[in-house]
């Protein structure tokens, strides 16, 4: 045999590997075409992680637009409709990500995302294969999306992070607002699949869409703020609420909480499309945000005041619109059949120290 002949033949086999790993993997950042190659239900396996009232249904979008799924959930039988609908149900993180090019999550909390992304075990990354991607839905801490991306790049894989606004109704209709942070290129790859949820907009580098996203929250907290005094002001003024809403929705005073949230709050419908307990950790993840910062957010810190106080009245499982509660409560508002609300007469400081809110004159 040729002197060169082995190293010939190890070379041959080490390029039909290579060639082998860029047919099954054809994100691979090592791949001449990766980039233009586009992302079809045909070419591009998804994974799911968390199927809650928000990701069940953006999954289902997915699964509607022809893409193979892979999903997993803590809670096996939440995924169920999904499977039922042909998506395979795997038994980990880690075993979603073996079989997807592509794993979006959307979880609870920032710990929860670190043990669905990094952990050796059972997380996503340890079993991506390279030039995959993981794309974290849930609202977390920009610091930790930055780890996950640098983690990602380590492992030869990419990680945005992607937190949406929208509600339930946005899940639902496949029209959330998505803030994407992470490399640009990555970002504009994938969206073909955030099409099918949303509106997709490109915020920066690692950590760029939760910063976003977290602005997004602030905004809505001090909005919540408003709408609900607006309404218990309204009725003690004597108006009908219901026309109220209806008049200053056009007006100035219109948004989208309003559009969500009014006619709920009337029914005292209190249904979570977006829970309390959430909205207490992103607010609670904002005020670290700003103290890092320097920065005193005065609207902030009351509204996260304020859904703090329904957390410790045991209602943390409701929605964003039951911040109403805690309003009533403060003027010692009473909820009775109908939604109807009477005051039950002047605001005792004894009652608002106990329940560890500050003394506000009503004038009641």
């Amino acid at each position: 045999m040729p002197p060169r002949l082995p190293s010939l033949l190890r070379r041959s086999h080490q390029l039909y590997l290579l060639g082998r790993r860029l047919a099954v993997h054809p994100f691979s950042p090592m791949s001449t075409v990766s980039s233009d190659r586009p992302i079809t239900p045909a070419t591009t396996r998804v994974g799911w992680i968390g199927t809650g009232v928000m990701g069940q249904s953006m999954a289902a979008h997915l699964l509607s637009a022809g893409y193979s799924l892979n999903v997993f959930n803590r809670t096996a039988s939440k995924a169920q409709p999904l499977v039922d609908r042909g998506a395979r149900l795997a038994d980990s993180p880690l075993a979603v990500a073996r079989a997807s090019d592509v794993v979006f999550f959307i979880v609870g909390y920032p710990a929860d995302v670190r043990r669905v992304a990094l952990d050796p075990a059972t997380g996503v990354l340890p079993g991506l294969s390279p030039g995959s991607v993981l794309v974290d839905m849930t609202t977390s801490d920009p610091a930790l999306a930055a780890e996950i991306a640098s983690a990602a790049a380590s492992a030869g894989c990419a990680a945005v992070d992607a937190p949406v606004s929208g509600g339930d109704r946005g899940a639902r209709a496949g029209t959330l607002s998505i803030f994407a942070g992470g490399e640009e290129a990555v970002v504009r790859r994938l969206e073909p699949l955030f099409r099918c949820m949303g509106t997709v907009r490109y915020m920066g580098g690692p950590g760029a869409g939760q910063r976003a996203k977290l602005g997004n929250q602030i905004a809505i907290a001090s909005t919540m703020v408003g709408l609900v005094e607006g309404m218990v002001f309204a009725h003690k003024a004597g108006l009908d609420v219901s026309k109220w809403l209806e008049a200053i929705s056009t007006g100035a005073a219109g948004s989208k909480s309003l559009e969500f949230y009014g006619k709920r709050i009337l029914e005292r419908d209190m249904e979570a499309g977006f829970y309390v307990h959430h909205f207490v950790k992103d607010l609670g993840i904002c005020l670290m945000e700003c103290q890092s910062m320097g920065l005193a957010l005065p609207g902030l810190a009351l509204a996260q005041q304020l859904y703090v106080s329904l957390m410790a009245h045991g209602e943390g499982g409701l929605g964003a619109q039951a911040l109403i509660l805690s309003i009533e409560r403060l003027n010692i508002l009473a909820s009775r059949e109908g939604g109807v609300w009477l005051s039950s007469g002047n605001v005792n400081p004894a009652f608002l120290i106990m329940n560890n809110l500050c003394w506000l004159d009503w004038g009641l």
